[in-house]
């Protein structure tokens, strides 16, 4: 099996968005959450706990909105498409940095994953509301950086960044 890696950085957030990625401080503040395989009863405290604990930090609302999107889709996809897993939010004076890390079944394509309408969900996923092929390509939409590592039949690493400013 290939390994599969997708980059992405919003144009204007590039330059600072590279020289963060390779040279990440340590966090001000770190957060980290287990979530459950099709535990959909908790999936989204993780996001509103990220939103809530910046907001306290006094950060913009069109920013808290771009970090609730991006960390709820990346929690359903993690619930509804895998093993369950974790994420790590790290939280610094002028970005949050969130990695999920899942515990299978990875992505056979993650470029035909990115496409919006793609989806991979069962029946009973799209029976709750789920299942759109919405989940990456809102990350991405909301994200400063986005990475992700995954092989069909292990497991998948997503991360991303927004920044405050």
């Amino acid at each position: 099996m290939i390994m599969s890696e997708f980059w992405y950085y919003r144009e204007s957030k590039e330059p600072e968005a590279k020289k963060f990625m390779e040279n990440k401080p340590e966090p001000d503040y770190d957060l980290s959450y287990s979530i459950g395989e099709r535990d959909f009863v908790n999936t989204g405290k993780a996001s509103s706990e990220i939103k809530l604990a910046l907001k306290r930090l006094g950060v913009d609302n069109t920013i808290l909105r771009r970090v609730a999107i991006a960390v709820y889709e990346a929690e359903i996809n993690v619930t509804a498409h895998s093993r369950g897993g974790n994420i790590i939010a790290n939280i610094y004076d002028n970005c949050v940095h969130v990695v999920f890390k899942d515990n299978g079944p990875g992505m056979k394509d993650i470029n035909q994953s990115m496409e919006p309408g793609f989806s991979t969900a069962d029946e009973m996923i799209r029976e709750m509301g789920f299942g759109a092929g919405l989940g990456l390509p809102n990350i991405k939409k909301n994200a400063d950086v986005l990475h992700i590592e995954s092989q069909e039949g292990a497991n998948t690493f997503l991360e991303l960044v927004i920044f405050y400013e």
